[in-house]
């Protein structure tokens, strides 16, 4: 699939339909600036204000939308929370439905059928996989991204973050957290 992007890609250079510094802005955008920042930013602020949690529980398109963060891929949101007795784990079934303006592009291993179909039949031995061991006593829940409903993961806010703003918050919430394959690492004292 690399290869073929790539091929593509110098194609419509040569072409002189595509400049690379554009798609160089472009993919720089949606990894690092629209990327899994903007979800973050969100997960941060629910763990630091109970009222945007509230809101977001309760309506998370139009509370994601507060931050400015909507459009095409961002519509019909949906927030599931991790606590302590139920982890949520995020995956498209079908192809690779993603929260573009949240978690910016879909990391590869989103996008194969190995992760879309194994998430679904084993998905304690999926998180295994990605380095996280859930507990048998908490049950893990498994969300089916479509195209009409796009999933978010509010991951557990970790041990040893009481002080910290919602900025620090933020820096600490990965892609990954927000997908459900990994938790959100706590402070060492």
């Amino acid at each position: 699939m690399a290869l073929r992007v790539k091929a593509l890609e110098s194609l419509l250079v040569e072409k002189g339909l595509v400049d690379p510094a554009a798609l160089d802005v472009m993919i720089d955008a949606y990894e690092n600036r629209i990327g899994p920042r903007n979800g973050a930013r969100v997960v941060a602020r629910a763990w630091t204000d109970p009222d945007y949690k509230a809101r977001l529980m309760k309506d998370a398109t139009s509370a994601i939308a507060e931050f400015g963060y909507s459009g095409a891929q961002g519509e019909h949101m949906v927030v599931v929370e991790n606590t302590p007795a139920v982890h949520n784990l995020v995956v498209c079934t079908l192809c690779s439905c993603y929260p573009w303006p949240v978690l910016g592009l879909p990391p590869v291993w989103y996008k194969s059928s190995a992760y879309r179909s194994r998430a679904v039949i084993d998905p304690r031995g999926v998180l295994a996989e990605f380095g996280l061991a859930v507990p048998d006593e908490v049950a893990v829940r498994v969300w089916d991204s479509t195209a009409e409903i796009r999933y978010l993961v509010l991951p557990e806010r970790p041990a040893g973050t009481d002080g910290l703003d919602a900025e620090a918050l933020a820096a600490l919430v990965s892609r990954d957290a927000m997908v459900g394959v990994a938790k959100v690492p706590g402070l060492t004292p």
